[in-house]
């Protein structure tokens, strides 16, 4: 087990890195939170985020972009991390089909700055954000980190699909110990306003319709940020290990003969999307208008995490229903908003 005291979180401003911030506060940690702040969604949101955690005892934090090279080192020179957890990107499947530069830039040119930096200053573990869109036009369920990856259906997908690679890279060439997380649409207090439950829940409060893609016909393993927030600490205290039994000549694409490991961190129990919007209706006391659209480009019509890989190296498997996380992000929404 990785004994940890300083902890730099980038994307601390943002829903996962705020939530994850604030726990390893909680449990002693001194740690560096990093943001841009940038306006894929309301910046105010992340301010309120950060004037959480400026609360608290042992937070600094550095307004700083990974894609400025020479600020990022200054951060790391300052800071003598034990562990680097990165939840910085680019975010949004729909967002990538407009604004492509946006991920090249934060999910590529930042990535690999951050790679640099790790190598350069040792750290001892780098944590990072993948995705459960890396599974792309795959269909056989549920998604496990043995599968093949290597067809993306979004830029985002292939950004985190590249991250994966680089990280992969850097544990072969300098013995960087890195751990890879596909996280499966997470939900909670504090949430993305780009995401479905905030959306609905915006939606039916005003009275206004719902957009229900794919006519209702999609599956999602939805997560609660807690137990998303609890994998992750318990896989930083984790190095990773090389795989003894690693064959190149049938690779198993999940470890390596390196310090690297994915793993999947998902409720591991899909929920139709009209089943989300009926809990979502018994939390607020309300019907949703409903208007039925085709399926987005980019989108998946479902997912389904395979968490044996997690559960045996780490002894945590999430847990939360949906009508607990739902009510929980509802009584947020609604003292957050004066609603």
């Amino acid at each position: 087990m990785l004994k940890f005291k300083r902890v730099l979180v980038t994307g601390a401003a943002g829903f996962i890195g705020f939530h994850l911030s604030r726990r390893l506060l909680q449990d002693g940690c001194r740690v560096t939170g990093l943001d841009n702040l940038n306006d894929y969604y309301d910046v105010n949101l992340k301010k309120d985020r950060l004037a959480q955690l400026a609360q608290m005892a042992d937070f600094d934090f550095s307004h700083t972009d990974l894609t400025e090279a020479a600020a990022l080192d200054r951060v790391f020179d300052q800071g003598d991390f034990d562990v680097v957890v990165n939840l910085a990107a680019q975010a949004g499947v729909r967002y990538s089909l407009t604004n492509p530069a946006a991920y090249i830039n934060a999910n590529l040119v930042g990535f690999g700055n951050l790679l640099e930096c790790c190598r350069h200053h040792q750290t001892r573990h780098l944590v990072f954000a993948s995705s459960s869109s890396v599974y792309g036009a795959n269909t056989h369920m549920p998604f496990s980190v043995r599968h093949n990856v290597d067809h993306p259906v979004s830029l985002y997908a292939a950004s985190k699909k590249a991250n994966e690679l680089m990280a992969h890279t850097y544990s072969h060439l300098y013995q960087l110990p890195c751990t890879g997380l596909r996280f499966f649409t997470v939900y909670g207090p504090w949430g993305r306003p780009d995401m479905a439950l905030f959306l609905f829940t915006k939606a039916m409060l005003a009275d206004q319709p719902i957009q229900v893609f794919n006519h209702g016909r999609m599956q999602r393993d939805f997560t609660y940020i807690d137990d998303i927030v609890e994998g992750v600490a318990r896989v930083m205290a984790r190095l990773p290990q090389a795989n003894p039994d690693w064959d190149g000549a049938r690779p198993d694409p999940g470890s390596s003969y390196t310090v690297y490991r994915v793993y999947n961190i998902g409720n591991n129990q899909p929920v139709a999307l009209n089943d989300f919007i009926q809990a979502i209706e018994a939390a607020l006391g309300r019907e949703a208008k409903k208007t039925y659209m085709d399926m987005q480009p980019g989108d998946v019509p479902a997912t389904y995490a395979d968490i044996d890989d997690l559960a045996r190296d780490v002894g945590f498997r999430p847990q939360t229903s949906i009508e607990t996380g739902i009510a929980r992000f509802i009584e947020w929404y609604r003292a957050y908003y004066g609603q």
